[in-house]
């Protein structure tokens, strides 16, 4: 199952309702090989902020990968639509934590150190929808519609 020459694909999210309140956490794990390897939908026993969901689905698949992989030579690629993530953990400069959820930004940090390269990347919302999907399932909800960015149209009517 291990491929060191290509890389995981990890697609992370969380949900909180109303925020903060409820978590849930979504991911997909991806294998070197394309192929879906995990699925992830949980929903914790205790109350956050849509950003600490989001961490802890983060952390919750990067606890999965590490025991499927060898971590330190492995690649992966970590896809979230939460910038407040991207920006916490991706930046080589001194980026201020939000105080509450700075032990578990180190967590991840520490999470993230144990393989051999990790590229952080933020995507908009519905490019992330599988996992979405699943944060939003582990609590009971509906997935989101997607809302097509674009254009606007103007229409003319003819009479």
């Amino acid at each position: 199952m291990d491929d060191n020459t290509a890389p995981w694909w990890v697609y992370c999210d969380g949900s909180a309702v109303p925020n903060p309140g409820r978590m849930g956490l979504g991911a997909v794990l991806v294998g070197p090989d394309g192929v879906t390897q995990h699925h992830i939908s949980e929903a914790t026993t205790f109350t956050g902020c849509n950003n600490e969901a989001e961490l802890r689905a983060l952390l919750a698949a990067l606890r999965w990968l590490g025991q499927k992989v060898s971590a330190t030579s492995t690649t992966v690629h970590v896809i979230s639509d939460s910038s407040v993530l991207v920006a916490q953990l991706g930046s080589t400069h001194a980026v201020v934590p939000i105080a509450r959820l700075a032990p578990l930004f180190e967590e991840a940090r520490g999470a993230l150190q144990q393989f051999a390269h990790i590229d952080l990347q933020w995507v908009p919302r519905h490019r992330n929808g599988a996992a979405d999907t699943l944060a939003r399932a582990a609590l009971g909800l509906a997935p989101k519609t997607a809302v097509p960015q674009g254009r606007k149209v103007k229409r003319h009517n003819r009479r």
